[in-house]
């Protein structure tokens, strides 16, 4: 039944007009301004105790008539058509429908970055969406139709499904908020669908309101005097003071067919009504409003601003029923208060096409708002895989940045220096570097290996740890001191992180080692002396390896004893290419020192749960294969 109100005036047949009765409750606050003066203007004559305010029967606003109202009803249900979805058409869109919702169950927004919440947030609405509405709503579209009755604190829901099912279901009261548990009312034949079906499925039913029942289940109640084919949900406040309560109606009405917002005269203009039908538009929810506690003697001035406030905001045509201040007893209000919703919901039960149009509306519209729901939700996740991306970057940044100090500190001799320095001019001045290299005498047989030979080598092995570590340690720093500077989420990552693993040094030790034995085997195997000098001198690997590594970190242009003596027995040609691929590896060594450093600081983006490109582009196909399947 669609039904609107304008000024006071009767309007011409074809336009809508309001069709409302009365509801009690507790004052609510103030008025709107153009209703606050009229209030003030005229004083409010509020009911007592045993006494009942009814709207005259001649009210200037008019009242639909119910003959007049069926007809429209079987005008609009003849060109409804809502058909129960074919069996192939079903099975692609649950498919779809299916992999959409393990893509975004996938989705982890673990890094605390601005939006995150509304991220998180809006993933588990789509996730409760798609189990406890969606699919089965897609499986079963001709199934009963839900009707949240949703609205504000002391807006009198409870109140208005306890009088449209002619049964205390719901608890009242003046406490507020009221309602802590989603209560559905339904009739008997309809029972087992909504206790034992898919729809809010996460809920625990119970057949009646106990003390330990909680915003976690649902209590379902037959009532015959319900019709079959529809059912009504009351929902805690949207607007509750307990959050958990303002989470538990958001997700009912996700859970919804239909909406029946209820808010009161003092209340319409206020924020969290105007927020929950912005969502209701968004959503192409069908939706019905009802506006109680209204006063007579301010009734045409509440109504004519609360229709134009609607029709601004696109929701003109939407069916809205008003009721009045008026007396409860026992919860519920006189049966004639209610009557057009009751009517309403008639038409919707007896209507399959009707009932099924709507449902099919709901449905369309919220399948509708994942082509901006889902792609937000990518957005965000894209935006933590560049925030990853751009930490990884720094880590790649500050060791590439460490290796070119350590080329720079081979280059220009810095290594040659201190206690290796020390050790070669020992190992130089002494009879040890003669003596390694011999003039061939038949049978002499070589010597072991002197020990200045074998201090000189550690110390050198030493050095190189020290550059390595040294390198590594600025790298470190560098790391943390860039992620700082990012954003808090970055320094909360960076935690521990600020020196080398301890491993470090031990791995490095090895790894020049390892480096050493290389270089003294490619001595061995390619330092093929000069013929003129072959002839004459043999000389030994590990010793010449040894000075052969001092001519390499002696720096560019230095020609000292060690450069002179492995030109000389080696020449220049063979020089160049054993220090090239000596050189490669020293430094192969050392990335792969650098990549286990550098893996701690991925091990800690991985910890954050941060998933990688390939999981917003599976959420763009499913969204896309999903429109295929509408």
């Amino acid at each position: 039944m669609n039904t609107a109100m304008d000024d006071g005036r009767q309007e011409s047949p074809g336009e809508q007009t309001w069709s409302f009765r009365a509801i009690t409750g507790e004052d609510d606050g103030g008025l709107p301004e153009e209703v606050a003066a009229v209030e003030d203007a005229v004083p409010a004559d509020v009911p007592e105790e045993g006494e009942t305010s009814v709207p005259d029967s001649s009210d200037s606003t008019g009242v639909t008539d119910s003959s007049d109202v069926a007809d429209s009803s079987e005008e609009e249900a003849e060109s409804a058509g809502g058909e129960e979805l074919p069996p192939e058409v079903v099975a692609a869109l649950t498919s779809a429908l299916n992999a959409l919702r393990e893509s975004v169950s996938e989705l982890r927004f673990s890094l605390d970055l601005p939006g995150v919440e509304e991220a998180r947030r809006t993933r588990a609405d789509l996730l409760a969406q798609l189990q406890n509405y969606v699919l089965p709503r897609v499986r079963t579209s001709t199934a009963p139709a839900l009707i949240v009755v949703a609205g504000s604190t002391g807006a009198g829901k409870s109140t208005l499904v306890n009088s449209l099912a002619e049964k205390n279901v719901s608890r009242t009261g003046v406490r507020r908020p009221t309602t802590g548990t989603p209560l559905l009312a339904c009739h008997p034949e309809d029972q087992q669908w909504f206790a034992e079906g898919d729809l809010l499925s996460d809920l625990q039913r119970l057949e009646q309101l106990s003390p330990e029942a909680g915003p976690g289940d649902l209590i379902v109640v037959p009532t015959e005097k319900l019709p079959e084919g529809v059912a009504l949900l009351d929902t805690p406040d949207i607007d509750s003071v307990v959050e958990q309560h303002h989470e538990i109606a958001h997700r009912m009405l996700d859970a919804a067919d239909l909406w029946i917002f209820v808010t009161t005269a003092a209340r319409y203009a206020d924020a969290p009504a105007w927020s929950l039908l912005r969502l209701a538009k968004e959503r192409g929810v069908r939706l019905a409003i009802v506006l109680s506690r209204v006063q007579p003697r301010s009734r045409e001035v509440v109504l004519k601003h609360f229709v134009r406030m609607l029709t601004e905001y696109g929701l003109g045509e939407v069916d809205r029923f008003v009721i009045h201040e008026s007396k409860v007893t026992d919860g519920r209000l006189p049966d004639n208060e209610v009557t057009d919703l009751r009517l309403w919901l008639a038409e919707l039960s007896v209507d399959g096409k009707r009932r099924a149009q709507a449902v099919n509306e709901t449905l369309n519209g919220v399948l509708n708002s994942f082509r901006t729901r889902v792609p937000a939700l990518a957005r965000h996740l894209e935006s933590q895989v560049a925030f990853r991306a751009d930490l990884r970057g720094d880590v790649e940044t500050a060791y590439f940045s460490a290796l070119g100090e350590i080329d720079k500190a081979f280059r220009g001799g810095s290594l040659i220096h201190g206690e290796v320095l020390a050790r070669w001019q020992d190992f130089a001045g002494s009879g040890d570097l003669i003596r390694t290299i011999r003039l061939r005498r038949r049978g002499r047989a070589a010597g072991r290996t002197p020990e200045r030979v074998t201090a000189f080598r550690t110390a050198l092995r030493t050095g190189l740890e020290s550059v390595i570590v040294a390198a590594a340690g600025r790298a470190s720093e560098e790391v943390v001191a860039r992620w700082r500077r990012r954003s808090e989420v970055g320094a909360a990552l960076a935690d521990g992180l600020e020196r080398p693993s301890d491993e470090l040094v031990r791995r490095a030790s090895r790894g020049i080692a390892a480096w050493q034995e290389h270089v003294t085997e490619l001595v061995r195997t390619e330092g093929v002396a000069k013929r003129s000098v072959s002839k004459m001198v043999s000389f030994d690997a590990d010793s010449l390896s040894l000075i052969f590594m001092v001519a390499m970190f002696s720096g560019r242009g230095a020609e000292g004893l060690s450069h002179r003596l492995v030109t000389a027995l080696l020449g220049a040609e063979s020089l160049r290419g054993i220090g090239a691929k000596a050189l490669s590896d020293l430094r192969a060594r050392i990335g792969m020192l650098f990549d286990e450093e550098s893996m701690r600081y991925v091990q800690a983006l991985d910890s954050a749960g941060v998933p990688d490109e390939s999981t917003a582009t599976r959420l763009y196909q499913a969204t896309y294969n999903l429109e295929v399947a509408r």
